[in-house]
């Protein structure tokens, strides 16, 4: 039957039961076929249906049928009526049901011209074909996907720096492998032996949630395993976590300036602790979280300006000392303009941006900068060093280029003997 086209009209029968969060008969549901299993889909799911939809006439406005393949969306995103996603959340696979929704979890007062009219009451043949879990993976490759086995509280999730308190349970090929309690940061997860798939997936966790988790190796320990939790390399994980508890790093906006300050020290302390230790990707992570608190001068005045910036120069100069360890020249430099934006003069940002554009190949430009600083301080041996190693670099790239243009001419005079010959 094709939308437009009359069947016969529908009316809740004894075992329609009203699924609507206040009770208030908005969304009754009548199971015509009972579905598989024990499970139902989460928000966040994508979920395949098809369905049929009539008006109280038996009018049919629409029917996923007549198009001839299933209906998808994200449920529990409002991307469908409200009665939709609380409905639809309700079923098993392979189950068939109707769906009686009042207007104000359907299309309310406006309707939906031309086929619906306003403050109409809706019925859907709805049936459930499948669904795929949650995607939690940074890329949305299917390498993090999340089953909500207990809903949480509340709306609020942790953010990045956020401590949380969970309980995880790990299992390998259906074997309990690892099973504990700990509280860390979210962020440092590596420190707290918490894989990266869990430590994302943590952010989109509301307070008392219990999900399992399906982690793929590449998002969980990767090539090397975890040898004494007897994972093998390229496992893939299955973690139920549940978030007892946490508490959210304070954004910067809500701070005064006392307050971006502490934070600016206090990321910055945690930094360096964590480069002594030559966790250097933890470190830059610190330094940079560091500026977010310090980079923006609204509300500093006087003593606390001064203060706020040399942090912030401070702080671009620990990135810079992170990356060119990392071999991550480019953002290095980078890091050591904005340095030097705010302190011309600096001698360690121009010593480190002489040291990104050596590595980057450019020692003519990095000469510059370690002239500079040894204009500023005539007894800087690293910088004479450095001057030293820039004017090498540059002969051999003129003894290099002088060959290429050697081989060129020479290959141009052998086409012109040919061409007279």
């Amino acid at each position: 039957m094709t939308a437009d086209e009359n069947k016969k009209p529908y009316s809740p029968g004894p075992n329609a039961f009203d699924i609507s969060p206040t009770g208030d008969g908005g969304v009754l549901k009548e199971v015509l076929k009972q579905g598989e299993g024990e499970y139902t889909p989460n928000s966040g799911c994508k979920v395949y249906v098809h369905y049929t939809g009539t008006l109280t006439d038996g009018t049919v406005f629409d029917s996923s049928r007549d198009r001839g393949e299933p209906f998808e969306f994200n449920l529990g995103k409002g991307q469908v009526i409200k009665a939709w996603d609380i409905g639809v959340a309700t079923m098993k696979r392979g189950e068939v049901a109707m769906l009686t929704c009042k207007s104000e979890y359907a299309y309310g007062k406006s309707g939906s011209p031309p086929k619906i009219p306003p403050d109409s009451t809706l019925y859907f043949e709805v049936e459930m074909i499948d669904w795929q879990k949650e995607d939690l993976s940074p890329k949305k490759d299917g390498g993090v996907l999340r089953n909500i086995l207990q809903p949480g509280e509340g709306h609020a999730t942790p953010n990045d720096g956020s401590m949380v308190d969970v309980h995880l349970v790990c299992e390998l090929n259906g074997k309990v492998v690892e099973e504990r309690d700990v509280t860390f940061n979210l962020g440092e997860g590596t420190e707290a032996d918490i894989p990266q798939g869990v430590e994302k997936a943590l952010e989109k966790f509301k307070l008392k949630e219990k999900s399992q988790l399906e982690v793929k190796a590449k998002y969980a320990w990767g090539k090397e395993g975890r040898p004494e939790l007897q994972i093998p390399p390229n496992s893939d994980l299955i973690y139920t976590i549940t978030l007892n508890n946490f508490e959210k790093l304070k954004e910067t906006w809500a701070l005064d300036s006392d307050g971006k300050l502490e934070q600016g020290k206090f990321f910055k302390e945690k930094g360096t602790n964590y480069f002594k230790s030559n966790k250097l990707q933890l470190a830059l992570k610190m330094y940079k979280k560091a500026i977010e608190y310090l980079e923006f001068d609204s509300g500093f005045v006087e003593e606390g300006e001064k203060e706020r910036k040399a942090l912030l120069i401070s702080n671009h100069l620990n990135c810079a000392l992170c990356l060119l360890k990392l071999q991550d020249y480019t953002e290095a430099k980078d890091q050591c303009n904005k340095a030097l934006e705010l302190e011309p003069t600096n001698d360690k940002g121009l010593f480190r941006r002489g040291q990104a554009n050596l590595a980057l190949g450019e020692p003519e430009i990095a000469k510059v900068d370690f002239e500079i600083v040894l204009k500023q301080d005539p007894s800087n041996k690293a910088a004479a060093q450095h001057v030293a190693v820039c004017n090498q670099r540059m002969k051999e790239q003129k003894a290099k280029e002088k060959q290429i243009y050697a081989n060129m001419f020479e290959k141009f005079a052998q086409k012109d003997r040919e061409v007279s010959t």
